[in-house]
């Protein structure tokens, strides 16, 4: 086989896809591997050369001929290799953002509870304890409330809203 010839080409000549993957992966897999492995390690080079490979499979038809195919590769790399830095950068954001917060746990106590339903108006208490203790369905909700399904689950809604603003202020004091 011509190894300048397009995969095009070389489909339209006898030489399978998958074939001319396997002379293009064989020729430059170590190339992709080392351009990943300087910008990325050794530990995250392999995935992202297996991306880079991903792609050109994907794209096989458009891979240019040789000597273009190693700097179309590059190419894709590049853009592999960016995505990974990305990635990496928002997952070390989101570490540090997580140690430097205080961790927070939070115990109910049924007395707040009590104290911060005892806050509610009556409807309100009265729309969630049918659903909370009563096991009422939006459908079920709505015709004991008498009005729509729509109208009770605004109103469940807002007095679940009024619960936890409740909740919270008792929990500031």
């Amino acid at each position: 086989m011509d190894s300048t010839m397009t995969v095009a080409r070389a489909g339209s000549r006898g030489v399978s896809l998958e074939d001319s993957f396997r002379d293009l992966f064989g020729r430059h897999y170590g190339a992709v591997f080392g351009y990943a492995a300087r910008r990325l390690g050794w530990h995250e080079a392999g995935d992202a050369t297996a991306e880079v490979f991903a792609v050109a499979w994907r794209r096989m038809r458009s891979v240019p001929d040789e000597p273009n195919a190693l700097p179309w590769l590059y190419g894709v790399a590049r853009r592999v290799v960016a995505n990974h830095q990305r990635s990496a950068r928002r997952r070390e954001r989101l570490e540090a953002r997580s140690l430097s917060e205080p961790e927070r746990r939070f115990e109910p106590d049924a007395t707040d509870l009590d104290q911060a339903l005892g806050a509610l108006r009556e409807s309100d208490r009265e729309v969630l304890m049918l659903v909370a203790w009563e096991g009422l369905s939006p459908s079920a909700l709505a015709k004991a409330l008498g009005c729509s399904k729509n109208a009770a689950v605004v109103r469940l809604h807002r007095a679940r809203a009024r619960l936890n603003a409740a909740w919270d202020e008792r929990g500031e004091r």
